[in-house]
């Protein structure tokens, strides 16, 4: 038995459906079981209760956590669990200190490595889906406006995540792997509203907005100060700079990564 956590989530949805499609027993976790609308023969669980009894791997979106992983990987060790595949960060590479994103990652491949268990930690780049918070203005405006629209990033497609992801679970060779997982090309925020305006048929329009202010709309909107500073940062190192890109999702999966403009049109109804 297999357990995808955030099995809901943008990546965790195609998670089940990989395993699903692979013939893999699969217990999937969501906030609300009544809603989760996943494929027939998933047996679903509420998130709160972490049902572990008879799962041998586990897909750990650390979202699903909070905190730190200690109790969860005691209880997983003693009901059997065997693999852990980590759903974690590029920004494990980055040594900043101060970088929050890369700190709680970084804190919880250490915990799993200290364990006795098996582990592949994946590590994707800026997710493809972090556009949709654009969604609402562009339906509403057809103005994107944001700090840093000449960052350059390689946006990386969810299901291509998840390909890798599945493949993690169901075989060995990824086991004690961290695979980077990132976009085939570097394009900047400029470049994907663009693109997501070709997607949809209609002109879109970007206005730069100081990082100042996007810090304050940021916070505004519910996104910790660390990590507002943390992304902005981040953006800020990228303008005008190439993202770099990373073969392993193609290397790992034996087809090139998903582009920009497939993800927009594959998620076009959301901005129209």
């Amino acid at each position: 038995m297999i357990l995808v956590t955030g099995a809901t989530g943008n990546v965790g949805r195609h998670v089940v459906g990989g395993l699903v499609e692979a013939g893999a027993d699969v217990r999937a976790l969501s906030r609300d079981p009544s809603t989760a609308d996943l494929p027939a023969g998933v047996e679903v669980a509420e998130t709160g209760a972490f049902p572990l009894g008879g799962v041998t791997t586990l897909f750990l979106n650390p979202a699903v956590v909070g905190g730190g992983v200690g109790p969860l990987l005691k209880k997983a060790a003693d009901e059997g669990v065997r693999r852990i595949v980590l759903l974690s960060s590029a920004s494990t590479l980055d040594d900043d200190r101060d970088n929050a994103i890369a700190v709680r990652h970084r804190t919880l491949e250490r915990e799993i490595e200290e364990s006795r268990l098996e582990w592949t930690f994946l590590r994707p780049g800026a997710f493809a889906s972090n556009t949709l918070q654009w969604a609402a203005r562009i339906r509403s405006t057809g103005v994107v406006r944001a700090a840093y629209g000449r960052a350059g990033i390689a946006p990386i497609h969810e299901r291509d995540i998840a390909h890798v992801a599945v493949r993690a679970l169901l075989h060995d060779d990824l086991m004690g792997a961290t695979p980077v997982l990132t976009g085939p090309q570097s394009v900047t925020l400029i470049d994907q509203v663009h693109i997501i305006g070709d997607a949809i048929g209609r002109s879109l329009r970007f206005e730069e907005m100081t990082p100042e202010v996007a810090r304050e709309e940021m916070v505004a909107g519910h996104v910790p100060p660390a990590i507002a500073d943390t992304l902005l940062g981040m953006f800020a190192a990228f303008e005008d700079r190439q993202a770099d890109v990373s073969p392993d999702v193609e290397t790992i999966t034996g087809r090139p990564a998903r582009t920009f403009a497939e993800w927009a049109a594959d998620n076009a109804a959301a901005f129209r």
